[in-house]
């Protein structure tokens, strides 16, 4: 699976062994114009609670700077300029309300699946433009010091601090946004692609400009008003789109810049994408408050201080406090889990490992021996383990009953959602029928959004087998041969398969299982299929999978951001080939191979029914894209939604928004727990970075002597 796809946390990484049983778990719980600084209208604010949130006014910089007696020590031998020269004129102050000042010094030691992973990158914000805050409810600043729009948002301006400086002390500019821009995204031999914040509401790529060295200019052919939350999301240069790169380091290995370089430097051939990356080679400069500083490829990986890292704690303290991040690579997930229980690391995210709720009482257990405390954030998930049909399966007949909501509504209510959420999620979380995220600022801002997400979340959430047998009967899958199963309205075999990769999780094995047998308890002819890896996400997109097991819905902090959930705009969700269809619309080959069988085009794609949910939802989709007030926006939204319920349920849902497992070492400070923030966190998305949100830059050891490699 592609980072880059949306997915949440759990549907990318492996999660450990869940057994049946009872944990305790203390403390869980089920753009308009932009001005310096400002957020989009109608973001909640934070509490009057000293330590909750963070501020969304830009943090005044402090008088006095200070930085690490380690800097220092090289700024004295001349070996680097002092901390005012390393600085931007305005650095940015973090603004999160549970901070207090910090020691340098220290190393975080933590595990890691593989030494390339992404996951390493998710703890660094530093190549964001702007910032999400507050959960997700409001957008700070970043690179960006301040931003505007004209009245119909289809214009935006991007004024960058002054005197930011890569990490090998080099000053960057517009010129690095332009480079990625103009020497990458547009020159077809690469394969860096318009980023989705690059199209306007008609899906033309915007215009892209810098009148200076601070300025960038963003012209599009129509509204475009959710640009500034689209520059918050994921970590630019990691997961989500470039948005720049060093072209002072990298145009010696571009054949614009250099005229040496083959014409294979764009592939695995040529070392312009190695030398990119900065994950693994410690020579290529980044914004972020930690730099590579060895990989050993499968061992380890080592961050250490970026020294011009353009951040300050709010009592002066240039970032990060901690010298490095030490990432270990286990790939078993039991000895991951045995490295924790035995204290052989430092600090763990859950969501990059294979912990999960049933080893919380391990953990707990070693607590006195290992110092490691459990810490719980929200995920914000609206489903769980989600089960999502191919509305374009390839064979007709079952095409149309999947198609056929009745006969998903019925499913949806034979299923025991509640057993699910004991045995799987240890009671933790609502019951849902499955939504986007109930954080999601649509389902916030007044009592009609309120309404609207409780009416989706509970629109077939009912368990009532009978219920759901007296709706097939309605729609003739009945049992015509007398053998106990249900077949299709023609008197043909109806087998329901749960495709799921052969190496998902057991919390999804878990879930298929429990599901298999409400499913076969009222007639449905139910089998579990596990699919090797390789290749899956093909077979979904050319049709030939009849369900996917093993995702979640995890998207936000609202529903257009990245609204693919909600409507079929690409080839991985629940109508994979009219996703196509609408990702094709406006390209070379929209028109091309119309004469030709949807499941034989190349990609294969089929357009919507006329009238039918998907034609609705692109409509409505479409307004979303150019509709500049905010609230307009919502409504349409919500419309969207009231098709999810009256045609679906599209997305099966067990129960939304569980708990993520951090383990917190008892000397590390700084470190927010989950009710210092502003809704409980939001960890499961990628596209709200976590733990990148928090800031770890401003984590930090009370004894930093005893936390090192």
């Amino acid at each position: 699976m592609n980072d880059r796809l949306g997915l949440s946390r759990r549907a990318l990484l492996h999660l450990s062994a869940v057994a049946a049983g009872s944990v305790v778990l203390a403390g869980c719980s089920g753009g308009d114009n932009q001005t310096e600084g400002g957020g989009p209208k109608g973001g909640a604010k934070p509490t009057a609670q000293a330590r909750k949130g963070s501020r969304v006014k830009p943090v005044a910089v402090p008088a006095k700077l200070k930085e690490s007696p380690e800097l220092a020590k090289l700024v004295q031998a001349g070996k680097l300029p002092k901390l005012e020269e390393r600085l931007p004129r305005k650095p940015y102050v973090v603004p999160h309300n549970w901070l207090t000042p910090g020691k340098y010094g220290g190393v975080i030691s933590t595990v890691t699946s593989a030494s390339d992973s992404g996951t390493h990158a998710e703890y660094m914000y530093g190549h964001s433009l702007l910032r999400y805050l507050n959960d997700g409810q409001d957008i700070g600043p970043g690179l960006v010091e301040s931003w505007e729009s004209n009245a119909d948002a289809s214009e935006w301006t991007l004024h960058f601090r002054e005197g930011l400086k890569w990490s090998d002390g080099q000053p960057w500019s517009t010129d690095d946004i332009m480079f990625w821009w103009k020497d990458m995204v547009l020159n077809t031999e690469h394969s860096e692609v318009p980023p989705d914040e690059a199209r306007s509401g008609k899906g033309t790529v915007m215009t892209m400009t810098a009148p200076d060295a601070l300025t960038i200019s963003m012209k599009f052919d129509a509204p475009a008003p959710l640009t500034a939350d689209r520059l918050a999301m994921w970590v630019n240069r990691g997961n989500g789109p470039g948005w720049m790169e060093p072209k002072h380091y990298l145009k010696q290995w571009h054949p614009k810049y250099n005229k040496s370089v083959g014409k294979d430097w764009a592939t695995d051939k040529g070392l312009f994408d190695q030398k990119r990356a900065w994950i693994r080679n410690p020579d290529c400069p980044v914004m972020t408050g930690w730099k590579c500083q060895s990989y050993k490829d499968g061992r380890r990986v080592v961050f250490e201080r970026n020294p011009y890292y353009w951040c300050v704690a709010p009592d002066g303290a240039q970032l990060p406090y901690l010298d490095a991040l030490n990432f270990n690579v286990v790939q078993n997930p039991e000895v991951q889990k045995l490295q924790a229980v035995e204290g052989k690391l430092n600090f763990l995210f859950g969501g990059f490992t294979s912990l999960f709720l049933s080893d919380i009482s391990s953990l707990k257990q070693s607590q006195a021996k290992t110092k490691l405390a459990v810490v719980l954030w929200d995920a914000g998930d609206g489903s769980g383990s989600l089960v999502f049909f191919n509305q374009d399966y390839y064979e007709p007949k079952m095409r149309k009953l999947i198609r056929t909501a009745k006969f998903r509504q019925a499913l949806s209510h034979a299923y025991n959602r509640a057993e699910v959420q004991k045995a799987v999620y240890y009671n933790t979380g609502e019951l849902t029928t499955g939504t986007m995220s109930p954080k999601a600022i649509e389902f916030h801002v007044n009592d009609e959004g309120k309404k609207v997400y409780r009416s989706w979340r509970d629109s077939y959430i009912k368990y009532d087998p009978e219920l759901a047998k007296k709706i097939l009967d309605e729609i003739g899958v009945v049992d015509k041969d007398g053998d106990g199963k249900r077949e299709m309205p023609d008197g043909s075999k109806l087998v329901v398969r749960l495709d799921y990769q052969a190496d998902t999780a057991p919390e999804h094995q878990h879930k298929n299982n429990l599901l298999k047998k409400d499913w076969d308890a009222i007639g449905i002819d139910t089998r579990l299929n596990p699919v090797p890896p390789d290749g899956y996400g093909d077979q979904w997109r050319f049709g030939k999978l009849m369900t996917n097991t093993t995702w979640e819905t995890g998207d936000g902090p609202n529903c257009l951001v990245y609204p693919q959930w909600l409507v079929p705009m690409e080839s991985s969700r629940w109508a994979p080939l009219q996703g196509e269809f609408y990702n094709q619309r406006g390209g070379p080959n929209e028109r091309k191979q119309l004469d030709v069988d949807p499941y034989k085009r190349t990609p294969p794609r089929m357009d919507a029914e006329p009238g039918g949910p998907v034609a609705r939802l692109w409509k409505i989709y479409d307004q979303t894209k150019i509709e500049p007030d905010e609230l307009k926006r919502h409504q349409l939204v919500w419309e969207m939604v009231k098709i999810h319920i009256t045609d679906g349920p599209y997305l099966l849902g067990v129960v939304a928004n569980t708990p993520y497992i951090l383990l917190v070492h008892a000397d590390m400070k700084n470190v927010p727990a989950r009710n210092e923030l502003a809704m409980g966190g939001f960890a499961a998305p990628w596209i709200h970075p976590t733990p990148a949100v928090y800031d770890p830059e401003t984590w930090f050891w009370t004894n930093p002597d005893q936390h090192t490699i």
